[in-house]
């Protein structure tokens, strides 16, 4: 198996066998972000994709799932990726679900034809980072992306029959938009409808851009209280019309929360309003991390 740099994936496909198929990330100009900063994007030579998924299946007895890395593996052409999935499903009949990272520009470069091919294929899942519901956000963090582009993205995926996994960051637009980003990433998902949400928190590590603005005091991070309530903002703004899993578990969070909107929104809302009240159940810095 090769793997070149440092490789990232989702928490949901921590048991998943990891393979990249694109080197670094094709956007990579996201303020926040220090992912990918020690590599320069590239797409990996198919025969080398293919030979270590041949490797795998002579070192693994089950795999159960893959992970297509990295940072954005659905820019790869639709014909190389069906070629790729058809590999996983000959070498591992077994595997239950196929996952990818694929940006927003990416989904909407494909036709809803190629997308159906893929799902047809075996790609069980598609994770995309929206970060936030803010058009205003979303320029201040050289996204790349709009909100409706970013809202097409998801309903696009989901209309295919891919379920879409959506991450928004927690602080993301310091106390200015406060409001604004916790609101609009709450309309957001009820208008997106995807089928899963992730919410991380903000932590910035160089050598991410904001990094400097936070030394420079041009940037000024939520504390946790302000997160929380935040947190709380988003959610009581989140009306979905069908079962989506909300997660906001990650090791960056202050507040561990798992459900199903719109089921257990109150539960949640509860939660984070004891947190409000009780600084002691928030996660300690110590314990924060990427």
């Amino acid at each position: 198996m090769q793997y070149i740099g440092s490789v990232y994936r989702p928490p949901s496909e921590a048991y998943s066998l990891i393979v990249q198929v694109t080197i670094g990330c094709a956007h990579n100009a996201c303020t926040f972000c220090s992912m990918f900063k020690d590599k320069s994007f590239s797409l990996r030579r198919e025969a080398d994709i293919l030979r270590d998924f041949e490797e795998a299946r002579r070192v693994y007895r089950r795999v159960e799932r893959i992970f297509l890395a990295d940072g954005d593996a659905l820019v790869l052409g639709t014909d190389k990726l069906l070629r790729i999935l058809d590999k996983i499903r000959t070498l591992f009949p077994e595997c239950a679900r196929v996952g990818i990272y694929g940006s927003p520009q990416d989904v909407l470069r494909k036709t809803q034809a190629e997308l159906i091919s893929l799902k047809e294929a075996g790609l069980g899942i598609v994770y995309i980072g929206a970060e936030s519901g803010s058009d205003r956000v979303l320029a201040d963090i050289k996204k790349g992306a709009t909100r409706a582009e970013i809202i097409e993205s998801v309903e696009k995926t989901e209309e295919a029959g891919i379920p879409a996994s959506v991450t928004f960051i927690s602080g993301l637009a310091g106390r200015e938009a406060l409001r604004e980003h916790a609101i609009e990433c709450g309309t957001m998902i009820s208008r997106a409808s995807p089928s899963y949400v992730g919410l991380l928190t903000l932590i910035v590590e160089p050598p991410a851009p904001l990094y400097a603005d936070i030394e420079a005091g041009r940037f000024v991070p939520l504390t946790p209280q302000e997160v929380v309530a935040e947190t709380r903002l988003m959610l009581e703004h989140t009306e979905v019309k069908r079962d989506c899993v909300f997660r906001s578990n990650h090791a960056s969070n202050y507040v561990s929360l798992r459900g199903t909107l719109p089921h257990d929104k109150a539960r949640m809302l509860d939660r984070l309003d004891a947190a409000l009240r009780d600084a002691d159940m928030l996660k300690d810095e110590r314990f924060r991390m990427l």
